[in-house]
């Protein structure tokens, strides 16, 4: 493949801050799931470029899009925990609070 232009660098840049900020995630979170040790912007750069050379914009965007479904699934996982353990509200402890007054008095 050959390389990416300064403007579609440019541009590849400018998405991926945006797609980042559109799902709450930071170049850290992309760098960990680049495998690669620094979040700078540079950094991420130099892996973009190695998918570009391994196989185009498909490359990067199947990549992207796999990191994305990843993100997802954790944030649908982490709603569906959520959703099941439904916390104790303020009627549910006083009910057990009389319920262990009634067990202690017997």
């Amino acid at each position: 493949m050959s390389k990416l232009s300064i403007q579609e660098e440019k541009e590849l840049v400018s998405f991926i801050k945006d797609w980042l900020k559109s799902h709450g995630f930071t170049q850290k979170d992309l760098a960990n799931e680049l495998s690669i040790k620094s979040s700078r912007t540079s950094e991420i750069i130099l892996k973009i470029k190695e998918l570009y050379k391994k196989g185009g914009m498909f490359n990067i965007a199947k990549n992207l899009i796999k990191i994305e479904q990843k993100w997802l699934n954790n944030i649908n996982n982490d709603y569906r925990e959520m959703k099941q353990t439904p916390p104790y509200n303020q009627l549910d402890i006083d009910s057990l609070v009389n319920q262990m007054n009634q067990d202690t008095s017997k």
